[in-house]
């Protein structure tokens, strides 16, 4: 299908997360992509952070699946097809229907995603198709449903920049949503008396433009807002015509909620912040209108996630502050089609459309449009309840779609040894090699961003094209074309006979409409868009629904502020919630609570942002961030290794002692997988519990110990090529240009960890010049193998690594080799072109050393100088809290700190 273009400019929407970025791109000579930031998108206006921006670096076909595999071995589609339609097919004949399942992706598009939950739902019978969208965003689909009737985001984007006051809690989204960051960063730079509150149990970046900071005990956010609705009645700050014109169960809802502070006791001390940054909170929440209430997984991620949710929105229909200009409350979504798949129905917990199961005239509905007498009368099995299935075999076929459960679901070791018995595992991936790929029996190449076309939808309700800029590599595929294939194999030809993306679209669009002509009976609407031709679809402008005709320009449309609601009654729902604690609680064995996260520069398990040499350069390894007297009473070390463990699994990772954690909590990344670490994957420690409603798990708070990992040496290792890593004892793989760097620990002494990476070098059969050093007597050992002037394999081995600057060994392989690398090799010290130091700023990549001697050399005392002077800070911005920080530490050691 044509694509929008603009002198070679290519108008798409951004792969990673729900923020829904509008990017700009055109192939370049080194066969990737330019990227820019498309200044006419709503969502961004031009902005991108430094994932976005390094996109173009990800469309490599390095490490991609090329060709179908059964078993292994490279097959065609035909014969691939056939097998996975004959494997689901004979399953369902001998187990029924509730034998097979899909697990799917907010990174497929809404088209796939439709066609994927069409044929589980509609012509299996089965509503086992769930998504990774389980893991972040299930808890505010099941609280929006039980306030509003449906999954609905009331708000918009400019909200942020027209209200008085911002509450972010449960979010960084300084790194995990940075471009809606910035521009509430720039929001309040225009108006300073913006308040800002974050609420969150660690200071993170966000806390940058925060005017207070709550860091409540984890899992205590229900008694917050059962304390904030308790205030607002109390003092006279309830909008009690909105109540009682738009609401129901009011009365008992805040009678509850006032049970739980009876039953808690001291407030401020249960939350375990000060009281009077509790009553300043309150008071001003209070008397401030506008208020917009930011939040997502902190508040998702829990055994209690729902009701978190639900007492967010109680305090937000108390006030009436939902459906109007500057206030509302807003769940910022995890994945780029997380909302998509909401929308057509592929979690197991809805049926489609935002029409739910145990609806008869939904269900009729549903069935009559899909032609079909199959249709699922039940929900399917939510993630963690499928994989257990999967465990106790009771579902005996799998087909996992763009995702990485090996990982990314909770007990995640538990999650392999299901899938490695299961008799039919089917993968979908764009990526060869993976911790669940290596599970499969059938691989099947589909395409990935560049090479796909369809739609996606951001946090703020706006579908935005996602277009086809590269020709795919191998035999790739759509994601809708291979289940559709597959579909007409089991039988279903007519259900599934699609000629391109834009027919799935229509369809889907259309089916919007069943029962709900007039747009009343739910608020997922998309008659406007079920004529448009395929040049219309091609071409698609950013369409916000509920869409009754298409958006000739850019809307910023809001839902319920006509107080209309979409519940039998019409009327709002307030849920009456009460605090639970985390269903499972530290001990003396294990003394320490565990939240997982994102870091700025990575997206979930690296697959694509693995790619970028600039992107795995800021954060290089999986970490875990402790509290000083933790580090202390637990006698770690800053930047040693730790084993962190408890009853699921463990994990080898580097420290970082910090005081922005809160004592007796730990931080680890979610990022490293088993294919770029030894023991770097945080899921095979975090607790399998969910929350009873959403299905969502308890990723926030896991009980943990933690104890020094003793070695004796350490060492970096660069080379073209992926290396064996079967012996050693602790590794980490980055992405550098030009190959990899292993970063390196080892119970061997250095001079037999030297002797053994030598051994690795030999088995590559390269020859050239040797560039060697070593010092048995200080366990020093540094090697370079060159060819003509350039570098093909090197590394370093010392007893002890952290002490010294070697970040300049990433750019070994990137560049010719002159006298000032061969020196570097040779005395440990950066000289020439490698003296730039650690990336601080992954969007320009400039290099702490050169931010310090910026410093030095022009006087600099602001960030804006650092800026100006190295360009540091002028990309997406996030790096500018740790630019302030390597300031302020510079500024103390010349001595001229104010």
């Amino acid at each position: 299908m044509p694509t929008e273009s603009s002198s070679a400019w290519t108008k798409t929407t951004c792969a990673y997360c729900g923020v829904g970025c509008g990017v700009e791109a055109k192939p370049n000579s080194k066969g990737q992509l330019d990227i820019r930031g498309d200044k006419d998108h709503p969502a961004n206006y031009g902005r991108l952070c430094s994932k976005g921006l390094a996109l173009g670096e990800t469309v490599t076909h390095e490490g991609r699946l090329l060709y179908p595999r059964i078993g292994g071995v490279r097959t065609d589609w035909n014969s691939a097809l056939d097998h996975v339609a004959k494997s689901f097919a004979d399953t369902i004949a001998e187990h029924g229907p509730d034998s097979v399942a899909f697990y799917v992706s907010g990174q497929i598009l809404t088209e796939d995603y439709y066609v994927a939950n069409k044929l589980m739902k509609g012509f299996i019978g089965s509503g086992n198709i769930d998504t990774n969208s389980r893991l972040c965003m299930s808890s505010t689909v099941a609280g929006h449903q039980r306030a509003f009737g449906t999954d609905t985001v009331p708000g918009c984007y400019t909200d942020l920049e027209q209200a008085d006051m911002v509450v972010i809690t449960g979010s960084n989204m300084a790194w995990c949503h940075p471009v809606l960051y910035q521009r509430l960063k720039a929001a309040k730079l225009q108006r300073p008396n913006l308040f800002v509150v974050s609420i969150d149990p660690r200071v993170t970046d966000t806390c940058e433009i925060a005017d207070l900071h709550l860091p409540i005990n984890p899992g205590s956010d229900v008694v917050l807002f059962n304390g904030l609705l308790n205030y607002l009645a109390s003092n006279g700050n309830l909008n009690q015509a909105f109540i009682d014109n738009h609401t129901e169960h009011f009365d008992q809802t805040l009678a509850q909620a006032r049970q739980d502070l009876e039953n808690v006791g001291d407030l401020h001390k249960v939350l375990g912040i000060q009281e009077s940054d509790l009553h300043r909170f309150y008071q001003r929440f209070a008397q401030t209108e506008k208020v917009v209430t930011l939040f997502s997984q902190g508040v998702n991620q829990s055994t209690c996630g729902s009701d978190k949710v639900n007492s967010i929105l109680n305090c937000h229909l108390a006030t009436g502050r939902i459906g109007n200009p500057g206030s509302g409350p807003f769940s910022l979504t995890g994945q780029p089609n997380a909302m998509g798949g909401r929308e057509v129905g592929g979690l197991a917990s809805t049926l489609a459309v935002h029409i739910p199961f145990g609806n008869d005239r939904g269900h009729q509905l549903v069935s009559e449009f899909w032609e079909t007498d199959q249709l699922a009368a039940k929900p399917g099995l939510k993630a963690v309840d499928l994989f257990d299935a999967i465990d106790e075999g009771k579902v005996k076929a799998i087909w996992i779609m763009a995702t990485n459960p090996v990982v990314s679901l909770p007990d995640a070791d538990k999650i392999k040894r299901a899938l490695k018995k299961c008799p039919m595992v089917v993968v979908s991936d764009c990526i060869a090699d993976t911790d669940t790929t290596r599970c499969a029996d059938v691989l099947l190449p589909a395409q990935g961003w560049s090479e796909k076309s369809g739609t996606v939808t951001n946090s703020e309700r706006r579908i935005s094209r996602q277009r086809r800029l590269l020709p795919s590599p191998g035999e790739a595929r759509p994601d809708w074309w291979i289940i559709s294939e597959v579909g007409k194999r089991m039988g279903f030809a007519k259900a599934f006979d699609y000629l391109h993306e834009g027919e799935v679209f229509r369809e889907y669009a259309l089916m919007t409409q069943l029962g709900n002509l007039d747009g009343s009976s739910r608020d997922l609407d998309l008659s406007g868009l079920t004529t448009i031709s395929d040049s219309e679809y091609a071409n698609l402008q950013p369409q916000q629904w509920p869409l009754r005709q298409p958006d000739e320009k850019i809307e910023h449309k809001r839902l319920f502020s006509d107080g209309r609601f979409f519940t039998p009654s019409g009327k709002a729902q307030f849920i009456g919630v009460s605090y639970q604690a985390p269903a499972t609680q530290t001990s003396t064995d294990l003394p320490l609570s565990l939240n997982s996260g994102r870091i700025r520069d990575q997206w979930h398990t690296m697959t694509r942002t693995g790619l970028s040499a600039r992107l795995g350069a800021h954060l290089p390894e999986p970490y875990v961030s402790v509290h000083p007297d933790d580090a202390e009473k637990y006698q770690l070390q800053d930047g040693r290794i730790a084993r962190m463990y408890n009853q699921w699994g463990s994990a080898q990772i580097r420290v970082n002692i910090t005081p922005r954690m809160t004592p007796g909590q730990l931080f680890m990344p979610i990022h490293w997988t088993g294919v770029v670490s030894s023991a770097g994957r945080v899921c095979t420690l975090v607790s399998p519990d969910t929350d009873k409603v959403s299905g969502q798990p308890e990723f926030k708070f896991t009980p943990a110990a933690i104890e020094a990992w003793q070695y004796s040496s350490e060492a970096l290792f660069i080379s073209p090529t992926p290396i064996d890593t079967s012996n050693l004892d602790y590794w980490v793989r980055q992405k550098i240009t030009g190959g990899y760097l292993y970063r390196i620990a080892s119970q061997l002494t250095p001079a037999k960890l030297s002797h053994s990476l030598g051994q690795i070098v030999a088995a590559q059969n390269m020859t050239g010049q040797e560039i060697q050093f070593s010092s048995p007597e200080q366990g020093q050992y540094r090697y370079a193998l060159m060819q003509k002037d350039h570098i093909e394999v090197s590394y370093i081995v010392a007893s002890d690594l952290q002490n010294s600057d070697f970040d300049w060994v990433q750019s070994l392989l990137d560049g010719a080799v002159d006298t000032t690398v061969q020196s570097s090799i040779l005395s440990g010290i950066a000289e020439g072109r490698l003296a730039s130091g650690r990336t601080v700023c992954a969007c320009k990549q400039v290099g702490k050393n050169t931010i310090c001697q910026s410093i030095r050399d022009h006087d600099l005392s602001t960030v804006e100088g650092i800026s100006e002077h190295t360009s540091a800070g002028t990309g997406c911005g996030s790096c500018v809290p740790e630019l302030q920080s390597i300031l302020d530490e510079e500024l103390i050691n010349l001595g001229t700190a104010l």
